[in-house]
Parts: structure tokens; sequence; C-alpha cells
């Protein structure tokens, strides 16, 4: 065998061990959630939270708390990457808007995440 089929051979074979590790590129839809708000209170989305002030999804937020992204058939997505980067400042204006994120999706231990780069807000 020469040493470049070798390589190709090796190279390949990382490839195939690697590859479920990466996720598919794609765009998710939905509202963005405090993930913490939402695990108490799932029928309570919007940016103001009963009994936590009139901001208390922005606020979480900006603490640098996991920001989720809930899809109209129920499937949350913890966002990541390049907007959640900076304590979630890309992401800290749109928090209980419906936006497009645009990004790596992957799926670790039943979570779902998108490693989100680009955010479009969503015309209602």
């Amino acid at each position: 065998m020469h040493k470049s089929d070798a390589v190709l051979v090796g190279v390949l074979l990382v490839v195939t061990i690697a590859a479920p590790a990466f996720g598919n590129i794609g765009s998710v839809t939905g509202k963005l959630i405090d993930l913490a708000c939402y695990s108490q209170n799932q029928e309570d989305t919007a940016n103001g939270h009963r009994g936590k002030g009139a901001i208390c999804a922005q606020a979480c937020a900006r603490e640098g708390f996991a920001v989720g992204l809930l899809t109209s058939d129920g499937k949350v997505y913890q966002v990541m990457g390049e907007l959640a980067a900076n304590s979630n400042a890309r992401l800290v204006p749109h928090m209980g808007q419906a936006v497009t994120i645009t990004g790596e999706v992957k799926e670790k231990d039943g979570q779902l995440m998108i490693f989100g780069s680009d955010l479009k807000m969503v015309k209602q």
C-alpha cells in the first residue's frame, strides 16, 4: 500500500468515527424562552413571568442563564454558540419573541441544541 493510500484510509476512518458527533445545519423557528422559568411553568413563556417581574426572561438571559427556542410543536432547543456568547447579548432583546435561528442542530443526552450563528425576527 502506498503512503497516500494509508493516509486516505486513515482520514476516512476518522471521518466515519467522528461523523455522528456533528449535527446538521438547519433553521429552527420558535419563541425564545428562559429555560429555567420554562421548566417551572411551561404555560407562561412570555417575557414577563407571573410574580417574577416584567422583564424576567431578559434579565435571566442577560445574566447568562440558558436560553431556549420553543417550537410550535413543543420541541425545545437550547440556544448555544455565537448567539449565546457574551451572556446572550444578541438574544436578550428578542426574549419572548418569535425568531428563526440558523445553525448546527444536535441532540445530546435527549437535549436538542442549536449552535446558532444567525437570528431573524419572524413577522407575526
